[in-house]
């Protein structure tokens, strides 16, 4: 599987159903499940990871498609970014098919999926701010055909974890059938990891409106504050429309709430300035959630 390791796998196990997977991590506790494969295989051809066998979950027709249920999307952890850029899926759920389509390029996009990237929970996730914004929830399978739902927000901050034996079956995210704008930052031009990224997403039936800031630290951030502030000024009965000053005051709202200055010393002295490469990061965080928060008023 890679000219590195120093041994071969020693058992690879091919399950058709989610249960039979469950199961089959049972029966082997040092084995590691593997979807599309592009973080647990880098991991092993550096040598951080020397799995004693695989569960491939690429054979689980039922998780990779989605179908409705009491107004949400009930989502399977297999599905691809390549999937969920498409134009059928980004009609039911904007922000998510345009994280999908920032994903990296086609080779990425094509073998990650939605579940392996839930379960990395690199900071620079995509599908991650978005997905906290959208306040959505996971349907965990475990032995002998048990289920249980947690936020993903308690997964990413590890409130939560996942137990031995269990996998990520389905992701449930709420229809709101209203404006989702997600955009990123990247240290160059093309696909490329994010330096920062913004979801946001409107939710009409609640007058409300959800942040969540990407990539700046280990797991999403959301300036609760912020939100509510900015729904208090918009219009939900009229055009929605903000103006410039507005959307220019949430951007730096956003960005000092998660990027905040340092807390002055026990001493009472003067607490130091941020540095210039943080200045810079808070600024771009400022400029993204004022960008989103226009795009998806508009």
């Amino acid at each position: 599987m890679t000219t590195h390791a120093p041994q071969a796998m020693q058992s690879v196990t091919l399950p058709t159903s989610l249960d039979e997977a469950v199961a089959a991590l049972g029966a082997m506790p040092a084995a590691v499940p593997v979807a599309g494969g592009t973080d647990l295989m880098a991991a092993v051809n550096k040598g951080l990871l020397r799995p004693s066998g695989l569960v491939g979950l690429g054979r689980i027709s039922e998780l990779r498609g989605w179908h409705y249920q009491d107004g949400h999307a009930l989502l399977g952890a297999g599905l691809t970014h390549a999937r969920m850029g498409r134009p059928d899926f980004a009609a039911l759920i904007p922000a998510l098919a345009a994280s999908a389509r920032a994903a990296g390029p086609p080779q990425i996009r094509n073998a990650g999926t939605l579940g392996g990237n839930i379960v990395t929970s690199a900071p620079t996730g995509d599908s991650l701010p978005v997905l906290a914004a959208l306040e959505a929830e996971l349907v965990i399978a475990g032995p002998e055909g048990g289920r249980r739902e947690i936020p993903v927000s308690h997964l990413l901050a590890g409130r939560e974890l996942l137990e031995p034996a269990e996998l990520i079956g389905f992701v449930r995210v709420p229809l709101l059938h209203a404006p989702q704008v997600f955009l990123k930052a990247t240290g160059r031009t093309g696909p490329g990891r994010a330096t920062a990224s913004v979801a946001i997403v409107l939710d009409p039936a609640r007058r409300g409106v959800r942040c969540a800031v990407g990539a700046i630290a280990p797991m999403p951030l959301r300036p609760l504050e912020a939100e509510q502030w900015i729904a208090s000024l918009i219009d939900w009965d009229g055009d929605r429309g903000l103006a410039p000053d507005a959307l220019a005051a949430f951007g730096e709202y956003v960005a000092a709430a998660c990027i905040p200055d340092h807390a002055p010393p026990a001493d009472g002295s003067e607490a130091p300035p941020l540095s210039p490469a943080v200045l810079h990061l808070r600024r771009t965080v400022a400029a993204l959630a004022r960008r989103a928060l226009g795009r998806a008023l508009s």
